[in-house]
Formats: structure tokens, C-alpha cells, sequence
């Protein structure tokens, strides 16, 4: 006799608990668990076989349902699985690890050909959906993956956890939207060493995070998008350099590539020395006949970035555009570039907003932007004003370099310093300080290096350029 099975969970009238009955198609009970939901109570057993029977659908109804280890999904074992809170339910992990383990055995790509029948059949597209997750436990985490195919994270709210949600080993085509993963003390979201083409970051509230908003370590990650979300202040007074987006592929032959940060406002905290709205650090392990391994494929556009020490940091990148942004109170930079090649800084709005200013600690940002080691970068259409640095667009030991159509006004120093630079150009800016109170203000300013040419510019003061570092020609100078 074939028989079927579904899962309903009945609400008690006044009582914060729920039944989740096996029935047959002859309606007999096969067995009864019960699910209590007052958050004193510990339901994970009741959950855990929830899961093992394969229903599917996880349907938690209004309540806080405490754990102390973790609820695992062996897709393989259980087949197509999707928790479900609807917005009221509270799962609180009382213990260490993740309060949400998936399990899968994709090792495929995103190729359809590489996916095994058994990954379509029984494991694609875990779902966890409306459900809030808080962390009572120093080691508890939020959700954590490995081996899925198209796992999908939407309307959560992760709070007190370590890290919010993890993803490790090997993952494909992920989807994170529409979810608060906030006051964690680790990281939001933690790409750890992970296998991990396709992620899309959309709608999403990361902030408060100690140990960083978006982070990823080592690993082989491609496609990482980050559109429309508001990221801030991942990163503790007290604790280490941390930043609210971190891309870090050291000790990877891999890293993370073909990124695009677009459409977010990412700012705070200047409190945390040495931290960052966007660090990425493109160097990876050597590889054969590569010893100098540099990761990109970067874009950063249509961002509002503000409030840390360093607004952009880019370490040991190529390919990276930065075009399209507003940046305001980077306290050290608003962008450093340090062992780069082909960084191209387009249109950006670097400004000192007066109305912030009333506020005092906005006087004390640099605002500055400056390439150390950089090579092969292009740098036009950018309006930078009143940086306070020792010059406002530093190139220093630099090569190739083309700055062009820029606009420099009112720096409390040098305007644009190229240092121990080569073969570079700054052509076709306006390079001026007329604030009242200017005095002899230096607009260019070269020195070491050779092959430079500085011309066709507006200035205002004086352009020093070192007759062995470059020429000089065709500067309206005035006042």
C-alpha cells in the first residue's frame, strides 16, 4: 500500500508550543514530537527529526525555540529542505557551532554538466527563509554551508552570533537578500577558505559586526556581488584591523576575483585604528611561472563611502575601477592604492562637507589619496577638495601613470606630488588653492624619477618640477 507523509504543525490556543505530527494516508498518527517554543525548553531534538523525516518544509510558528547543537541538514540524506519563520520565530543557539548546518555534496562548478543528478534530485536550492537567529553561546554561529548547489538566504535577522552566516569548503550560486545580520562578534558574512563561485549580496542591513561586514579569506571566489545594501560599522574600537567589506586571498593560489561592489552606503567607524570601508588585498600564493600573483577584476561604482581611516584600500590589485562614488571623512585616505597595476580612478566626488564639519571630528580627515609601488594607473574626472595631507593625489614610486581632466581645489599643502615616479603624465587639471588665506601654495610638485610630463594644467601657485624628473610646459599659473 503506498503511503504518503506530511507534516502539520497546530498552534495551541494561548500557549507558545506546537505539534508536528507524521501522518498516513489512513490519518493515523505515526508519531508525535513536541515542539515547545517558550525559549526555556530545548526543541533540538523535536527540530532534528523534523528535519530527518524529509518533509521538506520546516514550518516554525511564532515562538523562541532554544537549541544546544546543531540543527544539520544531510541533503543528501533528507532531500529538498527549507526552514520557514514568517517573520515570528526565534531559533536561539545555546551552544557551539551553527545554530543551521547544510550539508550537500556538490563538487561541481555552476556548469550545468558538472552537477550530479543526485544534487538536482534532493539537494538544490536549500532555503531558510523569515527566520531570526540569536547566538547564546560563544561559539555559536548562525548558518553554515558546504558542498550546496543554490543555496538561498532571504528576510533573516542574525544577531549575537560569532560569525552570522559562514560558508566553507565548496559552495555554488548563493543567494543572500533582504537579511539583518547585525551585532555579530565576528563577521556578517564569512567566506572561510571557501570554493565559491556565484554569491549575490543584495538588500541587505550587515552592520555591527566586530570582526568585519563582508569578509573573505583565502579561497577560490569569483562573482562576488555586492549591490544595495547599507554596511557599517564592522569593525571594533578595541579589537583588530577589520573593514566592513574585507577581501583578503593571502595564502590562496586563488583569492577572490571578478567582484563588484555597487550601489551601497558603506561607512563607520573611524574609532577602529586601521580600519576600512573596502579592503582588498589581490596577492595570492605563487604559482608556476608566476611569482608575482595579483588578483582583481574589481568594481567599486555608485557607492557612498565614509567615516574609517582608509575609505578604499587596495593591496597587491589589478584590474580594479573605482568610478561613480562619494567619499567624505577617510580620517588617513579616501583611497590607497599600495603594489598595484591597471587601477583606474574615475569620476569620484571626494568633498569636505561643511555641514559635517560642525560636528568637529570630520576637520581632522585627511580626505587624501595616494599609490605607493603602483603601475600602469589611470586617474581622470576626479574632484578632490581640501585634503589635508602632505599632497592631496600622491603618486610615489610610481610608473606609467596617466592623471588627467582632475579637478584638486583648496589642499592645505601640495596639490599633486609625483615622487620617485616614471614615464607618468598629468595633463588638463585644474590644480588651484584660492582660499583667502592661501599663501604660495605649491599646486605640482615632482620630484626624483624621470620621464615625466606635467602640462596643459590650471593652476594656481607654483608647479616645482625637477628638470631630471620631467618637463614643464603649457601651465596657466594665477591667481
Amino acid at each position: 500500500m503506498r503511503r504518503t507523509s506530511q507534516i502539520t504543525l497546530l498552534a495551541a490556543a494561548g500557549a507558545l508550543f506546537a505539534w508536528a505530527v507524521v501522518t498516513q494516508t489512513h490519518g493515523q498518527p505515526k508519531a508525535a514530537d513536541k515542539l515547545v517554543g517558550d525559549g526555556v525548553a530545548d526543541d533540538t531534538a523535536a527540530i532534528q527529526r523534523l528535519i530527518d523525516a524529509g518533509t521538506g518544509t520546516v514550518q516554525l510558528p511564532r515562538g523562541v525555540y532554544r537549541v544546544t547543537k546543531p540543527l544539520v541538514v544531510d541533503l543528501d540524506t533528507v532531500g529538498f529542505t527549507s526552514f520557514e519563520g514568517h517573520g515570528t520565530a526565534r531559533l536561539v543557539m545555546d551552544g557551539p557551532g551553527p545554530a543551521l548546518r547544510f550539508v550537500g555534496t556538490h563538487g561541481g562548478t555552476a556548469d550545468p554538466p558538472t552537477v550530479k543528478p543526485n544534487v538536482w534530485d534532493r539537494q538544490r536550492a536549500p532555503t531558510v527563509d523569515g527566520l531570526e537567529i540569536v547566538g547564546n553561546h560563544a561559539d555559536a554561529n548562525g548558518v553554515e554551508a558546504e558542498g550546496t548547489m543554490q543555496l538561498t538566504l532571504s528576510r533573516l535577522v542574525i544577531r549575537k552570533t560569532l560569525h552570522a552566516v559562514r560558508l566553507y569548503k565548496r559552495n555554488r550560486n548563493v543567494i543572500v537578500s533582504d537579511c539583518h545580520l547585525y551585532e555579530n562578534r565576528g563577521a556578517g558574512l564569512f567566506l572561510d577558505d571557501v570554493d565559491l563561485h556565484q554569491i549575490n549580496v543584495t538588500g541587505s542591513h550587515i552592520s555591527y559586526n566586530a570582526g568585519g561586514g563582508i569578509v573573505s579569506l583565502k579561497g577560490n571566489v569569483r562573482n562576488l556581488h555586492i549591490t544595495g545594501c547599507d554596511i557599517e560599522s564592522n569593525m571594533a574600537p578595541a579589537g583588530k584591523p577589520a573593514a566592513n567589506v574585507l577581501i583578503d586571498g593571502s595564502g590562496s593560489e586563488f583569492g577572490t576575483a571578478e567582484v563588484a561592489i555597487t550601489g551601497c552606503t558603506i561607512q563607520h567607524t573611524r574609532k577602529a585604528p586601521g580600519g576600512a570601508n573596502v579592503r582588498i588585498r589581490g596577492r595570492t600564493n605563487p604559482v608556476k611561472d608566476m611569482p608575482v600573483v595579483r588578483q582583481g577584476h574589481v568594481t567599486i561604482t555608485g557607492n557612498v563611502f565614509s567615516d574609517v581611516a582608509v575609505n578604499v584600500h587596495l593591496d597587491g590589485c589589478r584590474g580594479v575601477v573605482v568610478s561613480g562614488n562619494t567619499f567624505w571623512e577617510g580620517f588617513e585616505h579616501n583611497l590607497l592604492a599600495e603594489d598595484c597595476v591597471g587601477v583606474v580612478v574615475g569620476p569620484n566626488a571626494m568633498d569636505r562637507n561643511p555641514h559635517y564639519e560642525r560636528f568637529g571630528n570630520a576637520r581632522e580627515a585627511k580626505n587624501t589619496v595616494a599609490f605607493h609601488d603602483c603601475e600602469d594607473c589611470t586617474v581622470t574626472g576626479l574632484h578632490l577638495a581640501r585634503a589635508a595631507g602632505p599632497a592631496a593625489l600622491t603618486v610615489e614610486n610610481g610608473k606609467r601613470f596617466h592623471v588627467t581632466g582632475c579637478t584638486v581645489l583648496d589642499s592645505d599643502f601640495v596639490g599633486v606630488m609625483f615622487k620617485d615616479t616614471a614615464d607618468s603624465r598629468l595633463s588638463n587639471c585644474v590644480v588651484r588653492d584660492d582660499r583667502p588665506a592661501a599663501k604660495n601654495p605649491v599646486a605640482v610638485r615632482v620630484t626624483g624619477g624621470r620621464g615625466n610630463v606635467v602640462t596643459d594644467n590650471v593652476v594656481a601657485g607654483a608647479c616645482e618640477v625637477d628638470p631630471k624628473a620631467g618637463i614643464e610646459a603649457r601651465n596657466h599659473a594665477g591667481r
